[in-house]
């Protein structure tokens, strides 16, 4: 993961510190610089607290719609360095418009350069991976550029890079401060968090890498401390340079540290050497490497498998072209979150029958040759209990039993899918169990696993059935208190058990 000032966070920062210093002052560069330091200890402090979970947010849909996203903001902000047009400021739609009205002011020569690079990179990729396609791409079009002087024929080029290094200088802290600038830099550290999780989790997956969150937040917080020592931005995860080290073949920190090596280098000895790389060059680069993070394959088996999550992936890409990284991730994060929440508040269930020949009780739509018992309803519920689904749960209940035919008598939940209840789930199965044993119809459990044993204890439900309606298996508490064969069973008398004084919670 490739690391260093971005420009997702570099507009917060300049907000940030222009609410406290005057742009260009004495006191603008420290005060950066003090911001740094607070957004990395933040980072770095979610590191230490292994809050790694934070990535877990991140579904695949959400991961390969963010990577689309880059792409296209990848290649919609390297077509003015392409084409040799001037920059539009904006989103990456903005970008795209004012491409396109400048567009019969290319510049020849600044196409004829991207598209030579970028079919030299193609070229070494196809003929062997570990072929270094850019850098030869740079080599020639340094060559190109100075042959043919294409800086006087209008195309834009790096220039000379500013030389020598800073000198290292602590922040200086103020309490006062520190207090004013601590909200921008909880949100800036919320950015970088995001970010860094989406990266990580994007580019182990492309590798095949298994990563620790956690340890990633401590590294890009470190690097914030580090910068912040030396006059600099807070740091952040950079997909478009992580992929750029992906798709060469990098698979530790040292291409990072190499490269880090040859910055330096080249700013204390070489500042002028790069000065006529054309920016076409660094496009074209930049283009390939977009094309290859936007996974079609992935796209369409996502948009296969699930609409709605097709839609998640969708929402993720437009949002980070049109708004930023960081907003599109939190916004993934979201719909993410909404939508597993809405999944679960309408979770599958099943009205299940006796497989003939067997004390197995299966769902009724996957077995069409299971068997109702008459008189005895046999529910399963495929998920947690809880404030969400607990009012959809109390519904289907009383549907089930409202069209059972004969009436029922029995009313058996097999739990084996229900392992949390929380509270709100368990006072409306208590609910439940009053409003069946009015009905007449006795209620019983089996197959109750992980917490939902203990849940329910707490919430009183055995107070209310008894320890003799807990059962291990369906066919068990059906045999022991559904009716009996070729004999008619009475239904229960309402109001005939202790629950008829439970509280009903509408």
């Amino acid at each position: 993961m490739s690391v260093g000032a971005d420009s997702t966070i570099a507009p917060m920062l300049a907000v940030a510190v222009a609410a406290v210093a005057v742009a260009g002052s004495a006191r603008y560069g420290g005060d950066m610089a003090l911001l740094a330091l607070l957004v990395g200890v933040l980072v770095m402090a979610v590191g230490v607290a292994r809050m790694g979970w934070i990535a877990d947010f991140l579904s695949v849909p959400v991961v390969t719609g963010f990577l689309a996203g880059i792409a296209v903001t990848i290649v919609v902000g390297q077509l003015p360095e392409v084409l040799g047009l001037p920059p539009t400021a904006g989103n990456a739609l903005q970008k795209l418009v004012g491409a396109a009205q400048h567009i019969g002011d290319t510049n020849l020569y600044a196409l004829a350069v991207a598209v030579a690079v970028f079919t030299v990179v193609v070229a070494a990729e196809r003929v062997n991976r570990r072929l270094p396609g850019a850098l030869i791409g740079v080599i020639l079009s340094l060559a190109a550029s100075a042959a043919f002087d294409l800086a006087a024929k209008g195309v834009a080029t790096l220039g000379t890079l500013p030389a020598g290094l800073p000198a290292p200088q602590a922040p200086t802290l103020s309490i006062h401060l520190v207090w004013r600038l601590l909200p921008s830099a909880l949100g800036v550290a919320l950015i970088v968090i995001t970010q860094t999780s989406a990266t990580t989790r994007s580019f182990a997956e492309l590798g095949g890498f298994e990563t620790d969150v956690g340890r990633d937040f401590i590294g890009v917080g470190a690097g914030s401390v580090a910068a912040a020592f030396i006059g600099g931005f807070a740091v952040n995860a950079s997909p478009p340079r992580s992929a750029v080290v992906t798709s060469s073949g990098g698979r530790s920190q040292v291409p990072s540290l190499v490269a880090a090596a040859i910055v330096v280098a080249l700013i204390v000895a070489a500042a002028g050497l790069l000065a006529d790389l054309p920016l076409a060059t660094l496009g074209a680069v930049l283009i390939y490497i977009a094309l290859r993070i936007f996974r079609t394959r992935d796209l369409h088996a996502i948009y296969s498998f699930d609409k709605v999550e097709f839609g998640v992936a969708v929402a993720t890409l437009g949002t980070v072209v049109l708004f930023g990284v960081g907003p599109g991730i939190l916004l993934a994060i979201l719909l993410s979150i909404l939508y597993r929440t809405w999944r679960s508040a309408r979770p599958r269930d099943a009205l299940l029958g006796r497989v003939p020949g067997t004390t197995v009780w299966w769902a009724l739509k996957e077995r069409p040759d299971a068997q109702t018992v008459p008189g005895v309803v046999a529910y399963r519920l495929d998920a947690p209990l809880y404030f969400a689904n607990a009012t959809r749960f109390r519904d289907r209940v009383r549907e089930l039993v409202a069209a059972a035919v004969p009436p029922p008598s029995l009313f058996v939940l097999d739990s084996s899918g229900i392992d949390d209840v929380d509270f709100t789930g368990g006072r409306m199965l208590l609910q439940v169990v009053h409003e069946l044993h009015a009905r007449g119809v006795d209620f019983a459990v089996a197959r109750a696993t992980g917490e939902a044993p203990r849940d329910t204890a707490r919430a009183g439900l055995r107070n209310h059935i008894g320890d003799d309606h807990v059962f291990l298996t369906v066919d068990e508490a059906v045999r022991a208190l559904g009716p009996k064969e070729g004999a008619v069973v009475p239904p229960r008398q309402p109001n005939a058990d202790k629950s008829a004084d439970l509280p009903v919670r509408e």
